[in-house]
């Protein structure tokens, strides 16, 4: 069988070089080089991405024997419904090894059709490094390699106003748009660089902070042979990705013209302040997953999509998202839940096991993060609490005794937060009176939650309640109680 080229796919296209990209991994492949590819069959954008790969070791020399070709197959809800569809993306044009091609490279920095810088080098790839310098060839941190590249565009065309690049990082950390300015003017002072190219940095160039967020499993390993029969060709690059898709960029509107990606109909907003919209990932998303994990392993499920399809789990989250968590958001309300309609597809995705135990891992930190800010602030807006996100609590206490009947739980933590519920469980009698022990040392643990959550009025008792009914009674039948309230009220 013949290997993707284009040979191959004789209706690959070519398009002008207009983004450089940092990072080859299956990520990007699968968010922003789909996002151009549609735009190039759907709008007037006309341009194609040159792939760098930061690290020695990478991918470029296989997407390159693809002729840059590699097939995205899309698997999971679309309007309720289980989709899988495969396309061929010929977005991008080559890919560039650093390390052996670095002329290749700065010769990138001479096109003036070049435009768009994106990046995703994990979350550690935006830190200085002060060993770095101009001269490397390459540098050692993205950032370095980011400043050498702009240097050289800025000498290139004798720092005009017009060759300047919008530059979006995707790492998934909070404001990584500044983060990466900052580190980049950081070079420049420690390499003297004129003061006309750190005037030309901030007044050409435009820095966005941006938010991702679709599910990549990746490379289709285990079913590989499969894919390949139903393709008719070897792809060595395959990458699954998720239906959904969101990607939220802060920055000016006039992006928008540039980088049409409403025209072609793609999930990519332009805002002010991506603020609300990282809250209501973090809360709705995130906070859900990690809500949801310990009652419905102590219930006996094991995945996501088994939690929501079930007839019991399933009212719980819906309840606790929109009950719960969306009362405490700012967002226009029809915004919001649509968002947790999606998400609930997303949760529903038959083609991914997402196993409640890999979420489990640090789930104290993750409780206080992406729960804890709902369970206040819920608690503010109506001064009282919002029942499910405290019976959360209480099961993730009951959670970390590590048993499941007698099944063992291998708990994945920071060593203080495992000493501290063995220390706990190790005291328990079976007594109410034990169990609020528990709870009011857990609630008053300040290193975990930066505050004592005894004083939050009426939850060390609510929790109390909560965990010695999943003691005394088990994780089903307190479950049905709580869902059993609402009922009745």
């Amino acid at each position: 069988m013949e290997k993707l080229s284009r040979n191959v796919a004789k209706d690959a296209k070519q398009y002008p070089e207009k983004v450089l990209q940092f990072g080859e991994g299956n990520f990007m492949r699968a968010f922003v080089d789909w996002q151009i590819d549609v735009m190039n069959k759907t709008t007037d954008f006309n341009g194609s991405v040159v792939v760098v790969q930061p690290l020695e070791q990478g991918m470029v020399d296989m997407l390159n024997e693809q002729d840059a070709l590699y097939t995205l197959y899309m698997q999971g809800m679309k309007e309720g419904k289980a989709v899988k569809e495969h396309t061929i993306i010929d977005s991008v044009s080559r890919g560039i090894n650093l390390y052996t091609q670095y002329d290749e490279y700065k010769k990138l920095a001479e096109n003036p059709e070049m435009r768009f810088i994106f990046s995703n080098t994990t979350e550690a790839g935006i830190a200085f490094d002060e060993n770095d310098r101009l001269s490397d060839r390459p540098q050692r941190s993205f950032p370095g390699k980011l400043t050498a590249f702009l240097y050289h565009r800025f000498q290139a065309f004798n720092g005009a106003k017009d060759k300047g690049f919008i530059i979006v990082p995707c790492e998934l950390i909070d404001r990584n748009g500044e983060k990466l300015k900052e580190i980049v003017l950081q070079y420049a002072a420690l390499w003297k660089l004129e003061e006309e190219f750190v005037h030309w940095l901030e007044e050409a160039n435009t820095f966005c902070c941006s938010l991702v967020d679709r599910i990549v499993p990746g490379y289709p390993r285990d079913n590989i042979d499969e894919i390949t029969e139903e393709l008719g060709y070897k792809d060595n690059l395959v990458v699954v990705g998720e239906q959904f898709h969101l990607w939220v960029i802060e920055g000016p509107q006039w992006i928008r013209e540039e980088f049409p990606a409403h025209k072609a109909g793609l999930n990519t907003l332009f805002v002010e302040d991506m603020t609300p919209y990282r809250t209501r990932k973090v809360r709705i998303l995130n906070g859900a997953h990690t809500a949801l994990t310990p009652v419905s392993y102590l219930y006996g499920l094991d995945t996501v999509a088994e939690t929501v399809e079930h007839d019991v789990m399933g009212p719980f989250v819906k309840e606790l998202i929109y009950d719960e968590i969306i009362p405490t958001l700012d967002l226009p309300l029809d915004e919001l839940q649509s968002f947790a309609h999606a998400v609930l597809e997303r949760f529903q995705n038959p083609f991914i096991q997402h196993f409640l135990l890999s979420i489990s891992l640090n789930s104290m930190s993750k409780f206080k993060t992406r729960d804890l800010p709902s369970l206040l602030e819920y608690y503010n807006r109506k001064q009282e609490l919002p029942r499910k996100l405290v019976f959360s609590l209480a099961a993730l206490i009951a959670f970390y005794k590590g048993k499941r009947g007698e099944e063992e739980i291998k708990l994945s933590d920071d060593q203080d937060i495992l000493e501290l519920f063995n220390q706990q469980w190790s005291q328990f009698d079976g007594s109410v009176e034990s169990v609020r022990g528990i709870v009011t040392n857990v609630l008053g643990y300040e290193k975990n939650w930066e505050m004592n959550l005894n004083e939050v009025p009426g939850l060390t008792e609510a929790v109390t309640n909560d965990l010695y009914e999943i003691e005394t009674k088990g994780m089903k039948q307190a479950v049905e109680a709580i869902l059993g309230q609402k009922a009745a009220n």
